[in-house]
């Protein structure tokens, strides 16, 4: 199965806010769909961390 474009993901994501839903509502859920490409992006390249570390880097 090919995978999606962004300009899909961007439509599905607009079409699954309730219809009186904000423009800011929109924006904020287009903001945490580009946070979440851009992690699983990250996890492709392999650049990750262990849960102790994000532990460390959120405590210290």
């Amino acid at each position: 199965m090919p995978e999606r474009t962004i300009k899909e993901q961007v439509l599905e994501a607009l079409q699954r806010l309730p219809e009186d839903a904000s423009i800011e509502d929109a924006m904020e859920r287009l903001y945490v769909l580009a946070k979440v490409l851009r992690g699983l992006e990250q996890s492709e390249r392999g650049e990750t961390m262990s849960h102790e570390e994000a532990l460390r880097r959120l405590t210290h």
